[in-house]
């Protein structure tokens, strides 16, 4: 596996028995109109779009020509406090609420995840240790370790409000932070494998992966 780093009201008149609108009359109507026109907008706007703990996430995005539906939106918290660390929001070319069908599948799906808190790298390099190591064992599942640790050594500490996303496609896997490329992934096995650690046995939360399958 390589990987490579690269580290946006008006009067009215009678007239032959008809009404007629004056300017005015006709002004304030488009006014109104105009008016009921943006509550519309903005109503269908806010159909389009998900929100969770604060976040908003379109309920579609086109990447590399595809669009992409949003499948679902969950929240990463830690420890029984409930800490909040991440909202994470999974696009595919079509939903599914089976977590088998969606690793399987070779259509493009994106991860978007926009961060709450701080994470140092520490943090972060522990948290996709285990993933990859608890929804990766053989003999269902196996990657490289050597690989493993040269993914892990590039992630960077982040940032409450940084974005980071995931574009998973046959090719392999392109990540992105803030919308600066952070590297790509030219192993589509090894993509599949990251993809798992938030969709495989052991996700970071239960019910995170519930959500990204729009189960709840």
């Amino acid at each position: 596996m390589r990987f490579e780093s690269r580290v946006h009201n008006g009067g009215m008149q009678n007239c032959d028995s008809r009404w007629r609108a004056t300017p005015a009359a006709k002004t304030g109507a488009m006014i109104r109109g105009l008016t009921v026109a943006a509550v519309l907008v903005a109503s269908v706007a806010a159909a389009r779009a998900a929100e969770l703990a604060g976040v908003t996430m379109p309920d579609s995005r086109v990447v590399d020509g595809t669009r992409l539906t949003l499948n679902g939106i969950g929240l990463r918290t830690y420890s029984i406090l409930g800490i909040k660390i991440y909202v994470a929001g999974l696009y595919l070319q079509t939903r599914s609420s089976s977590a088998e069908a969606i690793l399987a599948s070779p259509e493009t799906k994106v991860l978007a995840i926009r961060f709450l808190r701080d994470v140092s790298a520490e943090d972060a390099h522990k948290s996709w240790r285990n993933g990859f190591a608890n929804n990766c064992r053989p003999p269902e599942c196996s990657v490289d370790q050597q690989d493993v640790e040269r993914f892990i050594a590039r992630v960077p500490a982040v940032h409450d409000g940084d974005e980071s996303m995931i574009v998973f496609t046959t090719k392999g896997a392109r990540l992105t932070i803030n919308g600066q490329l952070m590297g790509d992934i030219n192993d589509p096995h090894f993509a599949g494998v990251l993809l798992r650690t938030f969709l495989g046995p052991a996700p970071p939360t239960a019910r995170l992966k519930r959500e990204l399958l729009g189960q709840e």
